[in-house]
C-alpha cells in the first residue's frame, strides 16, 4: 500500500473529534509579560526533542484547523495575576483556531485549556515537573493530561504520565511493557527510543494501530524510498518482458530451424 496516502487515511481515521469553542481568539493581552530571560530549550538534547516532537504533532493536526499547539510559550490561567503563569515545552489545545500565532495563550479569553501537556525534563526544572507542576496542570488549570519525558540519554529514562478520572481525580497512567503511553485525549499513543549518534532518547507519536508520525524529513525519505521502490519494480517488470520476448524468439527461431529440418529430412527420404 502506498505508505503517503495510507497514512494520510488513517490520519483522517484517527483524528479527534471535538467541538469549537465559544471563546476570542488573542494574540496578546497588555500587562501579561510573554517573553523571560530563560532560553527555549535547556541543552541541544532538548532542543532537538522539543523541535522533532512539535514538527510530528504539527504534521499530524495539519488537517484540522481548530487544533492550537503552543511551544515553550507562557499560558496565563488566571485573569489578573500574572504569577498565575507557565511555560510548558508543548502543549495542545482543541477547539480553538489554529491560527494567528499567539505570544502567549490565556485560558480565560479563549475560552479553552490545554487537553495535553509535555514537559522534557532537564536538571533546573526536573523536580517541579514531577511534583507541583502536576497539581498546576491537572487542577488549577484543567489540563486533561500532563507527561514528562527525560530526552537525554545518559541520564536514566524516565517517560510518566499523569490524567484525571472520571471523578475529578489525579491518576498517573501505567505503561505498556515497551514504556509507551496511550493518551485518551489526543489518541495517540507515545514512546521513546534511543539515537545513539545524537544521543537522544526521543519520544515519538505514533496512531493507534502504530504507524509511526513522521518529520517533514522522513516523510521526504519515505517519499524517496517509495519513489526508488516504484522505479525499481518498473525497471523489473520491463527487463521480465524484454526476457521474456528474448525467450519467446528464440523458441520461434528453433522452431522454425526444426521446421526446416524437416522439411530437408522429408526431401532427402524421396
Amino acid at each position: 500500500m502506498d505508505t503517503v496516502n495510507d497514512f494520510e487515511f488513517k490520519q483522517r481515521k484517527y483524528m479527534p473529534v471535538f467541538p469549537k469553542i465559544n471563546g476570542k481568539t488573542t494574540v496578546y493581552i497588555e500587562g501579561y509579560p510573554c517573553e523571560d530571560d530563560e532560553p527555549m530549550a535547556a541543552t541541544n538534547f532538548h532542543g532537538e526533542q522539543i523541535t522533532t516532537f512539535f514538527e510530528q504533532l504539527k504534521r499530524y493536526f495539519s488537517i484540522n484547523e481548530l487544533v492550537y499547539i503552543g511551544i515553550d510559550s507562557f499560558i496565563y490561567y488566571h485573569e489578573g495575576d500574572i504569577t498565575k503563569s507557565v511555560a510548558p515545552d508543548i502543549y495542545i489545545v482543541f477547539g480553538v483556531d489554529k491560527y494567528p500565532h499567539r505570544r502567549s495563550f490565556y485560558t480565560w479569553a479563549e475560552g479553552a485549556a490545554p487537553v495535553a501537556v509535555f514537559e522534557f525534563l532537564s536538571d533546573s526544572t526536573a523536580r517541579q515537573d514531577r511534583n507541583e507542576k502536576v497539581d498546576v496542570y491537572l487542577s488549577d488549570i484543567g489540563v486533561q493530561e500532563y507527561f514528562i519525558h527525560q530526552p537525554e540519554l545518559k541520564k536514566p529514562a524516565e517517560f510518566r504520565g499523569w490524567r484525571r478520572d472520571l471523578s475529578g481525580n489525579t491518576v498517573e497512567m501505567e505503561p505498556d511493557p515497551q514504556g509507551g503511553l496511550f493518551s485518551e485525549a489526543l489518541n495517540l499513543y507515545f514512546r521513546w527510543e534511543e539515537q545513539q549518534h545524537t544521543h537522544v532518547r526521543l519520544l515519538r507519536p505514533y496512531l493507534p494501530d502504530g504507524t509511526p508520525i513522521t518529520t517533514s524529513l522522513e516523510e521526504h525519505h519515505l517519499r524517496e524510498a517509495a519513489q526508488a521502490r516504484a522505479e525499481g519494480e518498473a525497471q523489473r517488470r520491463q527487463d521480465a518482458e524484454k526476457l521474456a520476448a528474448t525467450e519467446a524468439q528464440r523458441r520461434q527461431d528453433a522452431e522454425a530451424e526444426l521446421e526446416k529440418l524437416r522439411a530437408q529430412l522429408a526431401k532427402f527420404q524421396r
